[in-house]
């Protein structure tokens, strides 16, 4: 009896435990991301800190991620939509090898800023634990939304949270 009781104890430990577990130095929601080199992936490499001063969407994706792949292309329609000169789109991928997100991105034909991160730094800071993630980021660097999972970000669903959320029109 005592060791079936201690497995439960600890089964309900561990559930607790994963619930409410976060990346290491994630920034949630609310709070102000750190400064950051991003790596350049289609173009240099900048800080983070240079989006500041203009509303920001972060997506965090990778090759090999089926629902990163699916909603690529909305994103793409999302940053060249009528609203877009409001913010800006960028793409994180947490790919091992760089050659396998560039050639992904060669076929989904983005036009928008894509980074690598392979020392995990930007992937744990954002609580990317599952991909794909997509952060609205207001202009001074605060965390207003994580978005787990693919969403189709040219819907006027997505028009309204964006609107809302940056405080804009779309």
């Amino acid at each position: 009896m005592n060791k079936i009781y201690r497995c439960i104890v600890l089964s309900l430990a561990l559930a607790t435990v994963g619930a409410h577990a976060t990346t290491p130095g994630e920034v949630e929601k609310g709070g102000t991301l750190r400064e950051a080199t991003l790596q350049g992936l289609t173009g240099p490499s900048r800080k983070l800190s240079e989006f500041r001063g203009k509303p920001l969407i972060i997506n965090v994706w990778a090759s090999w991620c089926g629902p990163c792949r699916q909603e690529m292309g909305s994103l793409e329609r999302l940053s060249r939509s009528k609203g877009a000169q409001q913010f800006n789109v960028i793409g994180i991928s947490t790919d091992d090898y760089p050659e396998a997100a560039k050639g992904f991105l060669q076929k989904a034909k983005t036009t928008f800023s894509h980074y690598i991160d392979s020392k995990l730094l930007l992937e744990n800071m954002l609580g990317a634990d599952h991909l794909p993630l997509t952060l609205l980021i207001d202009a001074n660097g605060r965390i207003l939304e994580k978005i787990y999972g693919a969403e189709a970000w040219d819907s006027p669903d997505a028009f309204k949270v964006i609107s809302k959320k940056f405080n804009i029109k779309m």
